[in-house]
């Protein structure tokens, strides 16, 4: 009889962290979605193949190396030790190896398109292959190394759940270093430096991309927990589930009333990237906070997003088609923060005092200096190599023909 209980606790425990990452993986049709129509038509098989080729080449290195340098043994805290193919002896015969080699191999994969949504409508495509190689092998598997592989943000006592960091902010600041050296897009700034505005051609798409990205998110946060048996299991799971919307939807919200005041307009782009921040900015904390205190995050992050984006653009003069450094960077950084004010256990709000904040804070610079700090080396190398950038004639007529030799429409 034990041993059948022990059978049905694995099986349901393997099974939810399978169907939480096949939740993850769709998330990757939404973030194509999002940035083909946040951006123009004639570079939206450009964007798709990024897409698709960044999933496909991230599962193949997390595999060969990736993933045993995030949770291989730890070399002074700061990386896992490498072992290519997984060859050391013993490596899936615990149920969850391959099931967490998934899991992670999807996180790996979100990491790394978050970059393609800075860069977009400008990059090469050879570039971006390269760079979404470092992404999976070097720049993120390590960083993670520092806090889920038990590195020394973990055992400073870091809170992280599911990745506002390790995940968004490591992806959004390869992608301000990118968006920084490769400059901004053909006709974006004016002769006295003012940006224009460049629409994106299909919105509808857009808004079907965040919901996508909204629904996959219920595998990313709650799917962090790792198991199901078991009443804790399921309380953590549902918990988590509504703080996640809640963060949502209040983002959302709150996006739409600060364009509504600000720009006069209710605009649906903005609302949109609202409903994102608030989902980036509860991940680190869903499971620590309870639902008033992730509904205050998601209103923080949804007020925190348009100035965000008018910052990059208007004062740093960085193009970022699709907002991808304000959604992920600046709103993973605020929520990563938020846990030392929310969290019910240790936050400043709740009596915790401010050692936990001080914590988040170190964090947050750490992986901003790792992830900037790398993404400028990358891309100054790049650049150099003239294989950043696209040519001007290229770029105006659009990258899907001349990088593809097709269409996304005809």
């Amino acid at each position: 009889m034990e041993e059948t209980l022990q059978g049905l606790q694995i099986g349901i425990d393997n099974m939810w962290l399978l169907v939480a990452a096949f939740l993850v993986m769709f998330m990757q049709p939404g973030f194509a979605l999002v940035e083909a129509g946040f951006t123009r038509s004639k570079n939206t098989a450009n964007i798709l193949m990024k897409n698709l080729m960044d999933f496909s080449i991230g599962s193949i290195l997390y595999w060969v190396i990736g993933f045993t340098i995030m949770y291989g043994d730890s070399i002074g805290g700061f990386i896992g030790m490498p072992d290519l193919f997984f060859m050391s002896d013993g490596f899936g015969d615990n149920y969850s190896d391959y099931a967490d080699l998934f899991f992670q191999t999807v996180f790996a994969a979100t990491a790394a398109t978050i970059v393609s949504g800075a860069m977009a409508e400008r990059t090469e495509f050879k570039a971006y292959l390269i760079f979404s190689i470092v992404i999976t092998v070097i720049i993120y598997p390590i960083s993670g190394h520092w806090t889920w592989g038990g590195g020394w943000l973990s055992q400073l006592g870091f809170h992280d759940f599911a990745g506002s960091s390790i995940v968004h902010s490591v992806g959004a600041w390869v992608g301000l270093a990118g968006a920084s050296i490769i400059g901004p897009r053909l006709g974006k700034y004016g002769k006295d430096g003012e940006a224009k505005a460049i629409p994106g051609h299909n919105l509808a798409m857009g808004a079907l991309g965040v919901f996508i990205l909204w629904f996959g998110w219920f595998g990313f946060n709650p799917g962090s927990q790792l198991a199901a048996a078991g009443t804790d299991n399921a309380v953590a799971i549902g918990h988590i589930a509504v703080t996640t919307n809640l963060a949502a939807a209040a983002g959302a919200v709150t996006a739409m009333m600060v364009a509504w005041f600000r720009y006069k307009r209710p605009s649906l782009s903005i609302s949109l990237n609202g409903a994102l921040a608030g989902l980036v900015a509860i991940t680190a904390g869903c499971d620590a906070v309870n639902p008033m205190g992730a509904l205050f995050i998601g209103i923080i992050a949804g007020f925190i997003l348009p100035f965000a984006v008018e910052f990059f653009d208007k004062i740093l003069k960085v193009d970022d088609p699709v907002g991808a450094i304000s959604v992920h960077g600046v709103s993973g950084a605020f929520g990563t923060l938020a846990v030392g004010l929310f969290s019910t256990s240790e936050g400043l709000f709740y009596g915790g005092g401010a050692k936990l904040l001080g914590i988040q804070a170190i964090g947050v610079l750490a992986f901003f200096a790792w992830a900037f700090g790398l993404g400028l080396v990358l891309f100054f190398i790049l650049k150099k190599a003239n294989i950043l950038r696209v040519s001007k004639r290229i770029e105006e007529e659009g990258l899907d023909v001349y990088e593809h030799g097709e269409s996304a429409y005809n």
